[in-house]
C-alpha cells in the first residue's frame, strides 16, 4: 500500500450562483492523507470540505488541479480503486422496518460481499447485540454506525465519512469517534470532515484545516498545535503593571486576562517566575496554557472572516 491514501494539487471547483455570480468553493488545495489511521479534514461549515470530498470520489467534476487515490489518478481510474473505498457523503437509506441485519444483508447481497461479512461488520461497529432489531428502533448514533457498517461490508481499505457526528448527542458523538478510532487502529484510513474541532482532536492521528477551500495548515495533531501559538503561561501575581513592564523588557508577549497575565514566549515557564522575583514579585499561581485544534484554527483564520 503507497505510505499516501489520497493526493490533491491545485484542485479547484467554482459554482455560479442563480443570480450568475461565480463562487469559489475550493481553490488551489493540496491536500495529503497518509495511509493508515484517522485523519481530521477541518474547516467551518461552507469551507469546501464536502466539495473537495465530492470530486475525490468524482460526483463532482474539478475545474482544475490533480487528485489521487492509493497512486491512482481520479476520476479517469477512480473505477480501479473504488472497491477499496468506503463512504458516507450524505444519510445512506436504509428500511425502517427491517432490523439492521436484514438491512445489510440485502446491501451485501447488491454488492457481491459475502453474507458472513454482515456478521462481522456488525462486531465490529458495536451493533453485534442490537442487529437483530428493527432500524426504526435505532438511536442515531446506531443508524450512523449502520452506515458505517455499509460502508465496511466489501472490506475498503479507505473510509471517507462527511459530517459523520452531526445532529448527534453526546453518546452518540462517543459512539462514533470509539467506531472511527478502532477502524484507525486497525490499520484502515479514515477521512473525517468536521467543523467540529475540539471533537476530532480526540480521535485524529494527523489534520488538515482548511478555510475558504484552501489549506491552512496540515500535519500530526501536534505538529499543528505546537506549530499555531507561542508557548503560554498563565500567570497570578500582585502587580500586574511592574510585572509586564519587566517581561516585555524581557522579550516577552504580555497580555491580560482578567486577574491573570497571559505570558508568551518563555522557553521554561520558571523563567517567568525567577525574572519577577528577581525584581521581588512573587507569583501566586503559574499555569501552562495548553493550545488545541480549536485555538489554533481561529489564529489561522484571524481577519479572514470565517
Amino acid at each position: 500500500m503507497s505510505d499516501v491514501a489520497i493526493s490533491t494539487r491545485g484542485l479547484r471547483k467554482t459554482y455560479r450562483t442563480r443570480r450568475g455570480r461565480k463562487v469559489v468553493a475550493v481553490q488551489g488545495l493540496d491536500l495529503e492523507v497518509p495511509a493508515g489511521g484517522v485523519h481530521g479534514f477541518l474547516g467551518p461549515n461552507g469551507s469546501g470540505k464536502t466539495t473537495s470530498i465530492r470530486m475525490l470520489l468524482g460526483l463532482v467534476r474539478a475545474d482544475a488541479g490533480t487528485m489521487t487515490v492509493f497512486g491512482r489518478p481520479v476520476p479517469a481510474q477512480l473505477p480501479d480503486v473504488v472497491g477499496r473505498i468506503g463512504a458516507i457523503v450524505e444519510s445512506p437509506k436504509f428500511f425502517p422496518a427491517f432490523t439492521g441485519e436484514k438491512n445489510l444483508e440485502l446491501l451485501a447481497e447488491a454488492i457481491g460481499a459475502p453474507r458472513a461479512r454482515v456478521g462481522e461488520v456488525l462486531e465490529q461497529t458495536s451493533l453485534g447485540e442490537r442487529g437483530r432489531d428493527r432500524f426504526r428502533s435505532y438511536s442515531l448514533g446506531m443508524k450512523q454506525r449502520l452506515a458505517i457498517a455499509a460502508t465496511l461490508l466489501k472490506e475498503p481499505d479507505l473510509l471517507i465519512f462527511d459530517e459523520p457526528t452531526n445532529g448527534l448527542d453526546p453518546a452518540g458523538i462517543r459512539e462514533i469517534r470509539e467506531t472511527m478510532r478502532g477502524l484507525g487502529e486497525q490499520g484502515k484510513t479514515v477521512l473525517v470532515s468536521s467543523h467540529i474541532l475540539a471533537e476530532v482532536e480526540q480521535v485524529a492521528d494527523t489534520v488538515s484545516i482548511i478555510g475558504h477551500g484552501r489549506l491552512l495548515a496540515s500535519g500530526t495533531v501536534a505538529e499543528v498545535i505546537g506549530g499555531g501559538t507561542a508557548p503560554t503561561v498563565k500567570v497570578a501575581v500582585g502587580d500586574h503593571e511592574a510585572a509586564t513592564r519587566i517581561l516585555v523588557a524581557a522579550g516577552l508577549t504580555v497580555r491580560a486576562d482578567g486577574k491573570y497575565l497571559l505570558v508568551e514566549g518563555a522557553p521554561d515557564p520558571a523563567d517567568v517566575t525567577r525574572r519577577l522575583a528577581h525584581q521581588e514579585l512573587y507569583v501566586s499561581e503559574l499555569a501552562p496554557v495548553r493550545a488545541d485544534l480549536e485555538s489554533v484554527f481561529l489564529e489561522l483564520t484571524e481577519g479572514e472572516g470565517l
